[in-house]
């Protein structure tokens, strides 16, 4: 019986063996194939060659550099802001009136409501918005609009394969928080009322992280060559920073009032429930366990998105301060960064989507999906009690 079990296995790695080696044949044939056609050819010939696959072996090897190098990547890195030791707005006295201030000094909005306040100190929210672009453009290459990410693995998108694809990922959900909040900067955040004007570094921040975020130097356009991707979030990174350094300065504002925050999380909110669902649609309709080669990059994307939204919203509760203390949200608020700094702690090497009920193959997308819902539910609670 042992020994049936043992040729039974052994035939089994044969096969497998015999497959891959097949795999690899097929894949080496044209490389050989033009090894033995030039090998009869001359010099002028092979030169050309010679340096087109330089060229490649570089590009390939810078592709797969950034791919597998992740600069600067810290969970913990809403710590380095020091927000405890940073100004922020105060609850304003009850009759409070407009007055003149240093630039570090809160200044009180007019009407002295609970939460109206102006601020000529630095936006949290926008310091670490900003920041985040800089994290996925500069100290990291955008892979996304990487030419050899956009010719695939033989034509196949990499996003359908297990390999090279999950930082891309990664950093389209850190974008997708960006592109959230550069939205709510835009309607609310840095506006005193809906009928104030907007700002014009807001408005070009958010135009340009509305941007594809796939497109290299060339595209399908009649007018000619595109500039890449990266350069557009580039320039919203410098308008990010120029509205805060105006701000720093009393000329333009930020009305960190209680209406502001509701919308801001129910916006964000919203956004996680999206993804929540992808995550489902994926873990239920896609049990291939780690044969799955999608998994990895809605397992990815959650994770960017909730990366992002970690210091994003870490940084609401310092703009906000008087608005959570005022409505008495400052528990919630810290189990909700709790919450999601556990959600970052599931790093895998290897995503599988398995049955939920399986013993053999781990499900993690279902568990990044409990994360996600945590999340939101607890600002779903914040938003219930700034509604009150």
């Amino acid at each position: 019986m042992l020994s049936s079990i043992r040729t039974f296995f052994a035939r089994v790695a044969e096969l497998i063996g015999h497959a891959i080696g097949r795999v690899l044949a097929f894949i080496a044939w044209p490389f050989l194939a033009l090894g033995r056609w030039l090998g009869g050819r001359s010099w002028i010939v092979k030169a050309p060659f010679a340096v087109v696959l330089l060229l490649l072996v570089g590009l390939y090897g810078y592709f797969l550099w950034n791919t597998q190098v992740w600069t600067n990547f810290d969970p913990d890195y809403p710590a380095r802001y020091a927000f405890a030791q940073t100004p922020a707005p105060a609850a304003p006295p009850a009759n409070a009136g407009q007055a003149a201030a240093p630039a570090t000094t809160p200044v009180v909005g007019a009407e002295g409501v609970e939460g109206e306040l102006r601020t000529c100190v630095r936006s949290g929210i926008v310091d670490a918005t900003a920041d985040l672009i800089d994290f996925n453009v500069n100290q990291n290459a955008w892979v996304s609009s990487n030419i050899l990410y956009k010719v695939g693995l033989f034509g196949l998108d990499w996003d359908r394969t297990p390999f090279l694809d999950n930082k891309a990922a990664f950093q389209r959900g850190v974008n997708q928080a960006i592109r959230r909040t550069t939205v709510e900067l835009v309607d609310a955040l840095g506006r005193v009322r809906g009928t104030s004007q907007i700002d014009n570094n807001l408005q070009d921040a958010r135009g340009n992280m509305q941007f594809d975020e796939y497109t290299w130097y060339f595209g399908l356009s009649p007018f000619g060559p595109k500039t890449p991707t990266p350069s557009y979030y580039r320039a919203a990174m410098r308008d990010l920073r120029s509205f805060n350094d105006r701000m720093q300065s009393c000329a333009v504002q930020f009305d960190a009032r209680g209406d502001n925050l509701l919308q801001f999380v129910e916006r964000i909110a919203s956004d996680l429930g999206s993804t929540s669902a992808i995550l489902r649609e994926r873990s239920e309709n896609h049990n291939g366990g780690w044969f799955d080669s999608r998994a990895d990059d809605r397992f990815w994307f959650a994770y960017g998105q909730l990366y992002g939204y970690y210091g994003i919203l870490t940084a609401a509760h310092h703009d906000f301060a008087a608005v959570v203390q005022n409505r008495g949200l400052t528990s919630l608020w810290q189990e909700l960064e709790q919450q999601i700094r556990s959600s970052l702690r599931i790093q895998p090497a290897i995503i599988s989507n398995g049955r939920e009920d399986g013993w053999i193959m781990p499900t993690h997308l279902a568990t990044m999906g409990f994360y996600v819902l945590r999340v939101r539910s607890n600002l779903v609670e914040i938003r219930a009690v700034l509604d009150r």
